[in-house]
């Protein structure tokens, strides 16, 4: 309603002029209704006014003005190639600030701050970087922002953007002095459906999930196994197949640097390599084959063929019903064999220096990735000795007895009293890493040398680290006629393996070698306490998948 003020001021202006239809000035009620007509008048002109502007703002913001700039890429069907340069997370620092960079990635978590603003971190392997999208009257629309939002985790994107140094450092990322602000955001591959678990959850240091106040839950190794695909994409798998790796370069890098020749040996065998029942019967058409336990027989016959000094890195089979923490029906073995001059003690010298190679290797060239792995399973430092120690079969029953453990003289070693005997020689001589020779006869394959000073024990060792073997050598019997009766003597067939044995027949010089579980070397420095954590799909009695 108009107050007495408004009224008596229009009034005043239109008295002089306003008339009724006979002429006669109008009366003050007849004014002041005519006055309160026009104010009702204006005031409707200015809503009307006002509502239009709206919807003209309205028709504005739905121009999209940042639709070119995001959204959902077809699928990638190698239709063109436009040559954008992608950069590496790793390769991205505080030091490129101001560089626009094509990236892409992983989103490994995004969090949205009101409807202007989405925080992303991003994942390649094992690194990690913070980005943004913000914003703005010209470029980033509060569509694109929407969008932004609703990307899944997991979903691969390609994304352009600015590199920013932030004003603090971005401590849960790997990259930490950088930020990505994002003017270009394409999922190319989106994650569907619900993840198997939190990926963080899987990230966390053990002792995280300790504590009374945790609200994680922990994944247990059987999901993670099931989810095995998923699983890899942690940080800490990351550097565990990095280390893995990086042990299969370092004995390659040796073997080579020694004169080895890296050879490649079959897998289907007509006969088993080890004897015994834990060999894997398959069908061969019309007759049966093995799946070859180790490539024993072919190492020692290519050293018959003059090769003189060989490796390989392939797959062991092994059917053993056993559900330990270290044993799997499929493993790599990185196996050696080579001919010597006068004493098989040669090839422990030649396995001496390899693995001090390899150890001081992993601390030189792979710490950051033992650190990964070191924040989310501690392990203690893996101790050894320039010049490896060696000890006696007698030796090591010697020092088992002297601490209360009874075994006869030719007993073989179960999996607690190799624990124990680990220890005590870390006690002792302050290493994890130890080899054990002379090994009882009775418990070595056909194919080992007996020891020619007592025939109850052989020239065979065993390895150990962390107070478990993951190495078992020997010196072999290269003479055909001997070959043959302890073959007999072990119950196998002549027949059976007479490809190899024929391979003596033509003079073969004195050898042995050894083979090394890949696995187990990583499981054990690593110390960490199944076997299938350092393998990419184990296998197991129980698991043929993923």
């Amino acid at each position: 309603m108009a107050d007495n003020a408004e009224i008596q001021e229009v009034t005043k202006q239109v008295q002089d002029v306003v008339l009724d239809e006979n002429g006669q000035p109008l009366s003050k009620n007849a004014l002041k209704k005519l006055e309160k007509e026009k104010l009702k008048r204006e005031r409707a002109e200015k809503d009307a006014a006002a509502r239009a502007a709206q919807a003209q703002a309205g028709a504005a913001a739905a121009v999209d003005y940042s639709k070119d700039f995001y959204g959902k890429k077809p699928m990638n069907r190698s239709e063109d190639r436009p040559g954008l340069k992608h950069e590496r997370l790793s390769e991205i620092s505080a030091s490129r600030a101001g560089e626009k960079v094509w990236i892409r990635a992983r989103v490994q978590t995004s969090r949205p701050t009101g409807n202007k603003m989405c925080f992303f971190q991003f994942r390649q392997n094992s690194s990690t970087i913070q980005g943004l999208v913000v914003f703005n009257d010209t470029s980033i629309s509060k569509q694109m922002v929407k969008f932004a939002q609703n990307v899944t985790s997991e979903s691969i994107v390609l994304i352009q953007g600015t590199i920013a140094k932030p004003l603090e450092p971005v401590k849960s990322c790997t990259v930490q002095d950088a930020e990505i602000m994002i003017e270009q955001l394409f999922v190319t591959s989106e994650a569907q459906g619900r993840l198997p678990f939190n990926l963080e959850d899987a990230s966390r240091p053990e002792a995280d999930f300790e504590r009374e106040d945790a609200q994680f839950s922990k994944v247990n190794l059987h999901t993670r196994l099931e989810n095995r695909v998923f699983d890899l994409r942690t940080i800490t798998n990351q550097a565990i197949f990095r280390i893995q790796a990086g042990v299969c370069k370092l004995f390659r890098d040796f073997m080579e640097s020694k004169g080895f020749l890296e050879i490649h040996t079959p897998k289907i065998l007509g006969a088993a390599s080890e004897g015994g029942a834990n060999v894997f019967k398959i069908k061969y058409f019309d007759t049966e084959a093995y799946l070859a336990q180790s490539p024993q027989f072919y190492k020692q016959m290519v050293v018959c063929g003059d090769f003189e000094r060989v490796f390989e890195i392939g797959s062991v089979f092994r059917a053993e019903n056993s559900f330990t923490h270290r044993h799997m029906t499929e493993f790599i073995g990185l196996d050696m064999e080579m001919a010597f001059e006068e004493h098989y003690h040669e090839i422990l010298d030649v396995f001496d220096e390899l693995f001090v190679y390899i150890f001081t290797g992993l601390e030189t060239k792979y710490a950051a990735d033992l650190e990964v792995v070191n924040r989310q399973y501690p392990f203690e430092k893996f101790e050894f000795l320039p010049k490896t120690l060696r000890l006696e079969y007698k030796d090591a029953v010697a020092l088992l007895r002297e601490n209360g453990i009874e075994m006869g003289d030719y007993d073989d070693l179960t999996t607690e009293i190799e624990r124990r005997l680990g220890e005590l020689v870390k006690e002792k001589y302050k290493t994890d890493f130890f080899m054990l020779d002379k090994f009882p006869l009775e418990v070595r394959p056909f194919y080992t040398m007996p020891d020619p000073k007592n025939p109850k024990y052989s020239n065979s060792y065993d390895f150990f680290m962390r107070g478990e073997e993951i190495l078992s050598g020997a010196q072999r019997i290269h003479d055909p006629d001997f070959l043959i009766e302890r073959a007999k003597a072990h119950g196998v067939d002549p027949e059976s393996i007479k490809s190899y044995v024929d391979a003596f027949r033509m003079g073969a010089p004195p050898h042995g070698g050894g083979g090394i579980g890949l696995e187990r070397v990583i499981f054990f420095y690593l110390n960490l306490g199944n076997i299938r954590r350092v393998s990419l799909f184990p296998r197991d009695p129980k698991r043929l998948t993923p």
